[in-house]
């Protein structure tokens, strides 16, 4: 199984990843190939329902990256079909409590550790030897912090164990200060921000981030270690955009 997201946390290093927002499985295996360490597919706000996402977690497992889900919602169902479908790793949105952490914990781990019903169809063909032990070790379980209602119960979720690492969704954390959904934000946000990575320090779990290339440096110094800087959707309107501006350069 592909470990290669956890070695890179536990060697105190920074995974960088890419997001799927698309449903071609076409263009999974391009941003495969690209050399993310993780490439996340998008359930919640992209276009794929489950078949489709069947179909591009087979694509990103055949590169080196990480195959990841953010599921809809912290539903254990949906979780142990994307982890069967081949998933090495569960973004949970919407996680404002330990309770709600526990609970995603739980769907991503067999026993003793969870509660996830065995049946790894298309999993256990994608990453081989696939033994319930090993398998809790791989699996990451990403519980996302996207309310100022999460941020203030932050050492609670993180005492949970089994929660690898948090992901903040800056859009809908900056609509809970009063402020516009974007990827970064003054004041209240800042602060935030802050409070979610001292903590993570504090619980030895790792704290990551949805940003963009032009964020990444930034987050980085702020001691983020998984951040996603690019999407598929993204790549191809930003790199056709710029390739139409070089190309009709000087035209008119």
């Amino acid at each position: 199984m592909n470990d290669r997201l956890k070695r890179i946390w536990q060697d105190g290093e920074t995974a960088h990843g890419g997001w799927l927002g698309l449903y071609d499985d076409y263009a999974a295996s391009i941003m495969g190939d690209v050399g993310f360490d993780y490439l996340v597919v998008d359930m919640q706000h992209g276009s794929a329902d489950y078949t489709q996402a069947t179909r591009l977690l087979q694509s990103v497992s055949i590169s080196a990256s990480v195959p990841l889900v953010r599921v809809p919602w912290n539903d254990p169902s949906i979780i142990g079909r994307v982890l069967d479908a081949g998933a090495l790793g569960i973004i949970v949105p919407m996680v404002n409590s330990a309770e709600e952490a526990a609970a995603a914990v739980q769907a991503c781990r067999y026993a003793p550790e969870g509660a996830r019903s065995w049946g790894p169809t298309r999993a256990a063909r994608l990453h081989g030897d696939y033994q319930p032990t090993a398998v809790n070790d791989v699996v990451a379980c990403i519980p996302m912090i996207e309310t100022a209602r999460a941020v203030e119960a932050i050492d609670e979720i993180l005492a949970v164990a089994g929660v690898d690492a948090i992901y903040v969704g800056p859009a809908d954390l900056s609509l809970t200060y009063w402020l516009p959904p974007a990827g970064d934000n003054e004041g209240p946000f800042v602060n935030a921000l802050e409070t979610i990575v001292d903590a993570c320090t504090r619980h030895d779990v790792v704290p990551g981030v949805h940003a963009n290339s032009s964020l990444a440096a930034e987050r980085r110094s702020q001691g983020f270690r998984m951040i996603t800087i690019c999407s598929d959707d993204q790549a191809l309107a930003q790199g056709a955009a710029a390739m139409l501006r070089d190309g009709t350069a000087g035209s008119r």
